[in-house]
């Protein structure tokens, strides 16, 4: 799609930087720029930058840059175009139509095309007399036709190609079932059901389409390896950026979101009334679902199982969900049952009940540090004490410190002054390990320029005045018809500054304006990243006209030495292809 440059300049107008990203990372002004926490990469320390005067943003951590569009696509896996499709459509403004490539896009509305008839299916098999088997095992676990019918559930039958023939009589291809992944190849070649015998659960993403399938067998049918069959990462699904039932829970979770376990918890609570409630697909809840909920809700409630497994599932949410600016709650239920089995034999109000009770995440931790300690004798309350030191030396909060100090000390019978200087010990190895971590990245950075210019061992100083040229025709785009007859871009040093440059000629060869939006569609994103440190660069200081000819000079300097090393190196054969090549031009 040609999308003139004024549409993409009134695009990016009515979608501020600043607010967008906000909605994924809270942001703090630091001088004219603003920080936050990577909403692309788990950290605890921000790294990332958003520069609302030239409406960019880079994180010194991932490497990731661009500006408002590239973002929109990074955070919601769209392409160029598809963010510039979704940003107009936010703020009103009408795209042109023309002949734009958009096969990708076809890819995708065909994939969303199988899973609906998918579903469909699936669905019309669980209330056929065949299917009774899966009517019979939703109705044991408590769900209503009303709620079957609500949730698209259905079930796959004990077939190897059901599902095939009846998307090939709807007119899908084999190749584009592969690409849902409805169906699999062996490895002879040929092709079968991926679902085979199993309660079928759609995956609905937030713009309500059906992006995928979880398909679970049957209770005792040890042959279908495996309990439940999850949807692979298709060109519409990616499970750590999906949220079980966040197409219903979005719109009832503006004070708060449950965090279960699994598909069947979801649905019993939804069913009782609950219906803000997601879970995560088949995997570690990720820092992805982690910034999808923070844009809909104030708090979390974390409510997993009460195993090891559980535990752990809540230190790890709890970790990723620090960096959202979510409030974390959690909830301990009884005996170790899971949330669809407690309200099943409890009901909705002693949930309720539950639910009310939620303690913050510190109280959870400090109740779990109790556990298998005895609490009766001297010894086990201060080891107990000493581990609830440690977890109260963690927040940053004062406050949050200074009341739990006081809970403990009050409860134990300890000193007040003799409890605090033990956090108070701790929190200093704390920021010990914390500045030993910082120095060690700056030592071995997790993301450098070698990274994402590899060509920069070959010539540090080359690559240093091409970024050096780059960033002073940014700031100072007239300079350009002074260097333009000298510095050709097959001038320079590495290809990626090479790219960039060529862009950048070709706009100010047309008197355009330098924008973002220009190289992000030719650009890998750490490669606008690199482009978005040089656009925020001051490399010219007072007399960058004066710094932009010494690079020049600096840069063609390096390409003849460049040259003349690779022809030392060439063999006799190539050395004479690149003689004949000079008199050639010379005659």
């Amino acid at each position: 799609m040609a999308i003139p440059e004024e549409v993409i300049n009134e695009i990016k107008y009515r979608n501020d930087i600043e607010t967008v990203i906000s909605q994924y990372s809270v942001l703090k002004r630091r001088g004219k720029n603003l920080v936050g926490l990577c909403p692309f990469h788990s950290e605890k320390t921000p790294s990332f930058t958003v520069y609302p005067e030239n409406g960019s943003f880079y994180c010194f951590g991932c490497g990731v840059g661009g500006d408002v569009i590239t973002f929109t696509g990074l955070i919601e896996n769209l392409d160029y175009v598809e963010s510039i499709k979704l940003l107009a459509e936010r703020s009103n403004i009408q795209l042109p139509q023309d002949g734009y490539d958009n096969s990708f896009q076809k890819v995708k509305n065909t994939v969303y095309d199988i899973n609906r008839e998918t579903a469909r299916f699936f669905h019309n098999y669980l209330m056929s007399d065949e299917g009774k088997w899966a009517l019979e095992y939703y109705q044991k676990r408590g769900l209503s036709l009303k709620t079957i019918k609500h949730f698209g559930l259905g079930a796959a039958p004990d077939s190897w190609d059901a599902l095939i023939n009846h998307l090939k009589s709807k007119g899908f291809t084999i190749s584009d079932m592969v690409t849902a992944n409805v169906v699999g190849v062996s490895q002879r070649g040929s092709y079968y059901d991926r679902f085979r015998k199993r309660a079928m659960f759609p995956i609905i993403n937030i713009r309500g389409n059906i992006v995928g399938f979880s398909g679970r067998a049957m209770p005792g049918d040890d042959k279908q390896g495996g309990k439940y069959v999850n949807t692979a990462d298709t060109p519409v699904y990616k499970k750590s950026e999906n949220l079980f039932g966040i197409n219903y829970a979005k719109n009832f979770c503006s004070e708060q979101m449950i965090l279960v376990e699994g598909n069947m918890d979801v649905i019993s609570l939804h069913q009782a009334g609950f219906e803000n409630v997601v879970a995560p697909l088949g995997t570690a809840f990720t820092t992805e679902q982690a910034n999808l909920i923070a844009r809909y809700t104030k708090e979390i409630v974390l409510m997993l199982d009460a195993d090891a497994a559980g535990q752990k599932a809540i230190r790890r949410a709890e970790e990723i969900l620090r960096n959202t600016g979510l409030t974390v709650r959690v909830v301990s239920i009884p005996n170790g049952k899971d949330p669809d089995e407690y309200i099943k034999t409890q009901g909705p109000e002693r949930f309720k009940a539950l639910l009310e009770g939620a303690v913050s995440n510190m109280e959870y931790k400090l109740l779990m540090a109790a556990q298998g300690l005895d609490l009766t004798n001297d010894d086990g309350r201060l080891k107990y004490l000493n581990i609830s030191a440690e977890i109260i030396a963690a927040t940053d909060d004062v406050m949050e410190r200074d009341i739990y100090i006081g809970r403990l000390c009050d409860k134990y019978g300890v000193s007040r002054t003799a409890f605090t200087a033990k956090v108070d010990e701790f929190r200093k190895k704390n920021i010990r390990a914390v500045k030993k971590a910082e120095i060690n990245d700056v030592i071995h950075p997790k993301f450098s320029k070698d990274d994402v210019n590899p060509e920069r061992r070959n010539s540090v100083k080359g690559t240093a005045a091409e970024e050096t040229v780059i960033s002073i025709l940014w700031q100072h785009p007239d300079f350009y018809g002074e260097i333009k007859e000298t510095l050709t871009p097959d001038k320079m040093v590495t290809s990626l500054n090479r790219r960039i440059y060529e862009i950048m000629c070709e706009a100010l060869s047309e008197s355009r304006a330098l924008d973002i939006s220009l190289f992000a569609q030719k650009l890998l994103p750490a490669e606008v990243g690199h482009l978005v440190i040089l656009q925020n660069a001051d490399k010219g200081g007072n007399v960058p006209k004066t710094v932009l000819k010494d690079c020049v000079k600096v840069i063609l300097e390096e390409k003849e030495r460049l040259n003349t090393q690779n022809s030392a190196e060439a063999s006799v054969e190539d050395w004479a292809a690149q003689l004949q090549s000079i008199i050639d031009k010379k005659k």
